[in-house]
């Protein structure tokens, strides 16, 4: 299990999502935008798992490395969502559709390929680092939030950014999968 990787993919499938968290903070108690954005985290993420877990039964690791064209098309892929719908819901539920609506097609697509294989003692290690590190997100958001240095700066750069980290997530799993080396062989 690559921890960086793991740690690489939450930040950037949820890097557009941070600036949503910000917004979320000023308008909802802090543990209320935890409990949504923690919900919908592992919702997902479980869900890649079992998606990949499906996946794996009947398809060789080899070829599931193709999986990573995921991420890649992901990065390549303009999607300007539009998260400001507003809802009536109790702030836990407003946290957690937003986050399922806005985030749902990059969680799946950049984690699935990432999980695919993983034992069930890995992905429980990955679920508890994932919920620990979201809880972590949000509370320094809460504290940056205000700055206006870094609003300025992940408005600028935080679409090229998620974009390198997605194309490189992609390779990652190409290599990791034994993709290439099969089709090296094939050679």
């Amino acid at each position: 299990m690559n921890w960086w990787i793991i740690l690489a993919t939450f930040i950037a499938v949820n890097l557009d999502f941070f600036f949503i968290l910000l917004l979320l903070l000023r308008r909802f108690k802090l543990r209320d935008v935890i409990l949504g954005y923690l919900a919908g985290v592992l919702i997902l993420v479980a869900a890649s798992y079992f998606a990949g877990q499906i996946l794996a039964m009947f398809l060789p690791e080899w070829l599931l490395g193709i999986l990573g064209i995921l991420p890649i098309w992901m990065a390549l892929h303009d999607n300007d969502e539009d998260p400001s719908s507003e809802e009536h819901h109790n702030p836990v539920i407003t946290v957690l559709v937003t986050y399922l609506s806005v985030c749902a097609g990059c969680n799946l697509s950049i984690f699935l390929p990432i999980l695919t294989g993983v034992s069930l003692a890995h992905f429980l290690e990955v679920l508890l680092f994932v919920g620990i590190f979201t809880i972590i997100i949000v509370c320094l958001l809460k504290l940056i939030g205000e700055i206006p240095v870094v609003s300025h700066f992940m408005t600028k750069y935080s679409e090229i950014l998620m974009k390198v980290v997605y194309i490189g997530v992609g390779l990652y799993v190409f290599w990791d999968s034994g993709l290439i080396t099969h089709l090296i062989k094939l050679i």
